[in-house]
């Protein structure tokens, strides 16, 4: 009980935080309650949305390469999963260590403890062999948890282009503090969606069947339910761009009216036409992604791609 109240205290304040800033935003890890993630789900079988089927293509097509990176060091290890999600793409890598008796124990986390318990119950009904310890919570947190549980050597995986759900000073400081957490030898596989066609990367983020939209509007319904708000959300409309210049891809909500909404027992205003800021979805070049692994003092690997060059998973090594 005392979990939950903290969690509902840390929403209302990181919510309140962005909605009363002159620049209003909403933390993109609240997309994901149970239906946000059952919409995501959903979002990543569109069509257009071509991130999870280019790294699919990685690790369907490509697994033994990063098998061989993963086990260049003998040693047993923790294979440590950041925003782990239903691991559609790390199972066929799961699947390949198990065939090879690599000896590693699986640890998944993520903010969500209803896909994760999905997950667990079904990887242990595919992989029984499987050693399994999921761990619900923030990144960080979750990492110095799965640090003090073993001192095996760690191979973190941070999969789906997540890493450009941040802005730039939020990449580099979430890469130094990576490497923070770690210790010599321990390997990071980071998956980086990359420049290309500005409508291929448009189009990905604003579907035509509106299932973003959706995906991106029931965070208002989300503070409806756990902060009693009283959004209206046919006064609010989804919002995306894209720049390929910067290589930022953006979610907002416009404000359609005027308008004033109750929020954990405070009145938060809205002119017309004001933007929420949801996520963004960084786009990058591969000069970025080397530069980002020497500034956070990584050494970097190699970078396996998909089959159509639009996605790269790097390996670092600490």
């Amino acid at each position: 009980m005392d979990t939950d109240f903290n969690a509902t205290e840390k929403l209302k304040r990181e919510v309140l935080t962005g909605l009363t800033h002159s620049s209003k935003s909403i933390p993109s890890k609240y997309l994901y309650d149970t239906a946000g993630d059952r919409l995501f789900q959903d979002i990543m079988k569109m069509p257009e949305y071509y991130l999870t089927k280019c790294e699919l293509d990685i690790f369907q097509n490509r697994t033994a390469e990063l098998a061989a990176i993963i086990t260049a060091d003998p040693r047993p290890f923790d294979l440590i999963e950041l925003g782990a999600g239903d691991a559609m793409k790390s199972a066929y890598l799961l699947q390949h260590l198990l065939k090879h008796d690599i000896e590693f124990t699986y640890r998944p986390i993520d903010i969500s403890g209803n896909i994760l318990e999905k997950l667990a119950d079904r990887l242990g009904n595919e992989m029984p062999d499987l050693k399994i310890e999921p761990l619900q919570g923030e990144y960080f947190d979750m990492l110095a948890e799965a640090t003090s549980r073993s001192s095996k050597r760690k191979v973190v995986l941070f999969l789906g282009g997540n890493i450009g759900n941040m802005e730039w000073d939020e990449i580099r400081k979430f890469c130094m503090e990576l490497n923070q957490n770690l210790t010599s030898g321990d390997i990071v596989l980071i998956g980086f969606d990359l420049r290309k066609n500005p409508h291929t990367i448009l189009d990905a983020y604003n579907d035509q069947a509106g299932i973003t939209a959706a995906f991106n509007l029931n965070i208002l319904t989300r503070l409806n339910r756990e902060l009693e708000a009283d959004f209206d959300l046919s006064r609010f409309q989804h919002y995306q761009t894209y720049d390929p210049l910067t290589g930022a891809c953006r979610s907002y909500l416009v404000s359609l009216s005027e308008q004033k909404v109750a929020i954990g027992g405070l009145t938060v205003s809205f002119g017309q036409n004001e933007l929420i800021n949801i996520e963004v979805s960084q786009k990058f070049s591969p000069e970025e992604i080397a530069a980002l692994a020497d500034e956070s003092d990584f050494k970097s690997l190699t970078t396996i791609e998909d089959s159509k060059g639009w996605f790269v998973d790097a390996a670092w090594i600490k």
